[in-house]
């Protein structure tokens, strides 16, 4: 599922115009960006949370030349999958 496809499904299941769904979707994407930008956490009960973690820096090496690299330390987005959605998955596949 993609974007566009979270878009469609609520314009379907609202009854409401395509446009508008596109909207409502952005809206919701980009004020997460932002929460993230900001170094805040996003927490949607039943389904999961996102969050940023902090990765140190490093030596690593060059996996065509062997030779060493240094590899900054950086900031990256995480998800952790909540614990509802988590059962309803293993429910589904067993």
């Amino acid at each position: 599922m993609n974007k566009s496809d979270i878009i469609e499904a609520l314009a379907d299941r609202k009854d409401i115009p395509q446009a508008v769904a596109e909207r409502i979707i952005n809206v919701i994407f980009d004020d997460m960006t932002e929460t993230l930008i900001s170094d805040g956490r996003i927490e949607i009960r039943g389904f999961g949370n996102f969050e940023n973690r902090n990765y140190d820096g490093y030596i690593g090496r060059n996996p065509k030349t062997g030779t060493p690299v240094v590899v900054k330390s950086k900031k990256a987005p995480f998800f952790k999958v909540g614990k509802e959605l988590k059962e309803m998955i293993m429910k589904a596949h067993i």
